[in-house]
């Protein structure tokens, strides 16, 4: 029999069901999940989308946590045509509302647990004719022409038949929304060409078998997050989820007792795992690669993580949500050039140039550029932002991703990375807008002007510093601004710091002098 090649998403999903119907896809806690259920499900919920009005293109949003659900929905609607987007669990009601109106998200699938701020959201929305939840769906605030929708029952009860779009390669299959600089979230166009073309060149170089069994920590909002999942099923893996690292010592039990041999991870997560060893010699010896990207992986960390993952290859990675994954290091070289982000992945290419659009020479300090099918089609309905990172190609109606990020490269061709060159903080593995915490800060009473900076950070790539000036002798402290904060942004987007000041510096323009904020900030640590 002809072996087809994969060519859209969804048929990962059908392949591995049939080469191995009765395996286990998915381990979430101690339930584990075949590929036969996930791929009927799967079709039960594209089957129930396609019934409710979703065309191929439309867009439906799932803000739920990791889970059995999330992966369903996933699945099912990429075979439904229409693009998903997967929204961080942590995300508030006004950002969830702007997200689910600038997509145009016609159906949105949730869970309970998230009803406060998914009913807070959901009244101002503008495209949602359809809520499908999980778990009690009677706390979900009721609004008039909302329908509301049963998970468990779209995939156990029998649906009518349905015939499903066909899809090409060339169709929308996801939006993955990523901090703006204007503080508001964009959305990268995936096509399911490239996400294909990207899940199997990290197939590729990760040396991934059917064998292997991946562990999630992350996300599935997060496009590293998201890859595990994509890469576990086109490889006929196993998958084991969890919803985050938060609670240490059950991940470690549940890597005790299913036994994963990839290990996907982020410096945040190698401190704490590096801490944890140095008290009480934790090791696991059933992994046998790690990976890392979003920070840099400090050089420093490598002895200890070898010793944590002694059977262990260990992969350096950088990459953007723009094209997912840019270069990796082979792990044989990550003593010999410790420093180095290594090269492109499988079947793409990059190049350095200068500010001006010129080549740079080996040694030399440039501007990233990445080519290849992995490429975004741009921003979602955002044309003067797609043009700021993507440039024409050589060949006609090709374009390049400018990643606007200072490299250099060696004599063989080994990438180093430098520093960002936009205003976006990267820090655990996420980009936040400093714009967006600005916002929310100068909504406080008393606040005259604020300015947010990233400050590189060995374990979070960089920590987020606020600076804060006052109208008079304002009685608010570092304290109640984070309060605030917490109360209004993820986690992850909260300033470490906040530092008062009489005046903010300025530029000749009247700006505030960003710059001069980070030299004094390094100058007085």
């Amino acid at each position: 029999m002809i072996k087809i090649p994969q060519r859209i998403l969804g048929e990962a999903l059908t392949f591995s069901a049939r080469e191995h119907p009765s395996k286990t896809a998915i381990i979430i806690k101690t339930k584990e999940y075949t590929y036969s259920s996930l791929k009927e499900s799967s079709e039960k919920l594209a089957e129930h989308l396609v019934f409710a009005g979703i065309k191929k293109g439309d867009r439906v949003a799932v803000y739920m946590n990791n889970s059995w659900q999330s992966i369903v929905s996933i699945y099912g609607i990429s075979m439904a045509g229409a693009a998903f987007l997967v929204i961080n669990p942590q995300t508030r009601a006004d950002k969830l509302q702007y997200i689910l109106n600038d997509s145009g998200a016609k159906i949105l699938i949730s869970e309970s647990i998230l009803s406060n701020e998914l009913s807070q959201a959901l009244v101002g929305s503008t495209d949602i004719h359809e809520v499908i939840i999980t778990g009690d769906n009677n706390r979900i605030t009721r609004i008039p022409g909302l329908k509301l929708e049963d998970f468990e029952n779209i995939i156990t009860e029998n649906n009518p038949v349905i015939i499903l779009p066909e899809i090409i390669p060339n169709d929308l299959a996801a939006l993955i929304y990523t901090s703006g600089s204007t503080g508001f979230p964009k959305g990268v166009m995936m096509t399911h060409q490239s996400m294909v073309f990207t899940s199997w060149s990290l197939v590729e170089y990760l040396r991934l078998s059917e064998e292997d069994r991946i562990i999630l920590l992350l996300p599935l909002a997060f496009d590293y997050g998201l890859y595990q999942l994509l890469m576990a099923i086109t490889i006929g893996g196993s998958l084991i989820v969890e919803q985050s690292f938060t609670f240490q010592t059950s991940v470690y039990k549940q890597i005790d007792l299913f036994k994963p041999t990839v290990f996907p991870g982020v410096p945040t997560i190698y401190a704490m795992m590096i801490a944890a060893n140095k008290k009480t010699g934790l090791s696991f010896d059933c992994i046998k690669k790690v990976t890392n990207t979003a920070a840099a992986l400090p050089v420093e960390f490598i002895p200890d993580l070898k010793k944590i993952f002694p059977e262990a290859l260990i992969f350096k990675m950088y990459g953007l949500t723009e094209c997912k994954r840019v270069c990796y290091l082979e792990p044989e070289l990550v003593d010999i050039k410790p420093d180095s982000v290594g090269k492109a992945i499988p079947g793409t290419e990059v190049f350095l140039l200068s500010p001006e659009g010129n080549p740079v020479s080996p040694g030399e300090k440039g501007i990233l550029h990445i080519r290849g099918p992995h490429v975004m089609l741009g921003y979602w309905h955002k044309e003067e932002l797609s043009k700021e990172m993507l440039r024409p190609g050589k060949l006609p109606g090709e374009i390049i991703l400018c990643s606007n990020d200072w490299f250099k490269m060696d004599d063989e061709g080994f990438l180093y990375f430098l520093g960002r060159t936009d205003d976006i903080i990267k820090t655990r593995g996420e980009k936040v807008s400093p714009a967006e915490i600005e916002n929310i800060i100068y909504k406080i009473e008393g606040i005259k002007e604020v300015a947010v900076i990233g400050i590189p950070d060995e374990i979070m790539g960089e920590s987020i510093i606020a600076y804060v000036t006052t109208h008079g002798k304002l009685q608010i402290g570092e304290k109640e601004i984070q309060k605030e904060c917490m109360s209004r942004l993820e986690l992850f987007m909260v300033p470490q710091r906040i530092i008062f000041l009489d005046e903010m510096p300025k530029s000749s323009n009247s700006k505030i002098d960003k710059k001069e904020l980070k030299k004094m900030y390094l100058e007085n640590e």
